[in-house]
């Protein structure tokens, strides 16, 4: 039987400022829930880790990394393998995925968060992203379902023309940008090649339901 076959225990439901959000197993596999909205898992985290990966080829000098979204910690532990990254500052909004990736989750991801290279920001990154100076070799964004199924409506901002430009501020000449999905969104494809000339854009098959969508740009 497969983990999501399972029955499920609940290990802690907390209410938010954005509502409510839930950490739960099946068998040894975890999930995170956000208002009954299924967000991620750790069953599944090969296009998590892809996230990331592939963008490290796509960059010769990967010095700094940005992760928007710490979620279970594979895309934050899928940076911190690769030697040439110096520093992997992680922006993360909510207090309790911070916490469960402290307890729960810390040996799924190998203790990500306490890595001598992590940096964490408790913040949001749509505000944050606009008002930080730093720049980066790698921005790899995960914050909710993609451009077409938002956990948040305020996220919109992050994927319209004046989002992409501000990311584009952040990003280092010869960097990479990169956006997890749920969905295939051409529209979205066609906004970064309006943007950025050309886009890479990666299918990800899932045992269950949908594949996810990783899509990859260069500065």
């Amino acid at each position: 039987m497969n983990d999501i076959d399972l029955p499920v225990e609940i290990i802690e439901r907390a209410e938010t400022t954005r509502g409510e959000i839930q950490l739960q197993r099946r068998g040894d596999a975890y999930e995170i829930i956000s208002n009954g909205t299924f967000l991620m898992a750790t069953y599944n985290g090969e296009s998590e880790r892809l996230l990331v990966r592939r963008a490290l080829e796509l960059v010769p000098s990967p010095d700094k990394v940005l992760i928007g979204g710490l979620g279970v910690g594979f895309s934050l532990q899928e940076a911190l393998r690769d030697p040439r990254v110096r520093e992997a500052t992680v922006v993360e909004i909510e207090a309790k995925v911070i916490e469960w990736n402290r307890s729960e989750l810390a040996p799924v991801n190998d203790h990500a968060l306490g890595h001598a290279k992590t940096r964490l920001i408790h913040a949001d990154l749509v505000a944050w992203i606009r008002e930080t100076a730093e720049t980066f070799d790698l921005i790899c964004l995960d914050i909710d379902n993609g451009p077409d199924w938002k956990v948040f409506d305020g996220n919109a901002s992050l994927y319209d023309d004046a989002g992409l430009e501000a990311l584009r501020s952040r990003l280092r000449p010869g960097g990479c940008l990169s956006f997890w999905s749920a969905t295939p969104s051409p529209d979205f494809a066609q906004r970064l090649r309006e943007a950025f000339g050309n886009v890479e854009i990666h299918e990800v098959p899932q045992s269950h339901g949908d594949p996810d969508y990783i899509f990859y740009v260069r500065e």
